[in-house]
């Protein structure tokens, strides 16, 4: 007998998602940028999981942001 992967479905909007990443992280970083860093790092990683490789283009996330570094 196959095990089922029971998995949890939140309703939720991108905003608020966004705004409890940043607040988690800023609640454990030592500055700002480092914050906002673990957050695109984190939202990303679930996006990853979330849609395939195939499913997301993730171009542009390996070149800093003009003027700010939030990914490297």
């Amino acid at each position: 007998m196959k095990a089922h992967n029971q998995r949890t479905r939140i309703d939720t909007t991108l905003g608020e998602l966004i705004a409890v990443a940043s607040e988690v992280a800023f609640e454990h970083s030592q500055s700002a940028e480092e914050a906002y860093t673990l957050t695109s790092l984190v939202l990303v990683e679930m996006l990853k999981k979330r849609f395939g490789p195939t499913e997301i283009d993730l171009a542009g996330f390996d070149e800093p942001t003009p003027g700010k570094i939030y990914l490297q």
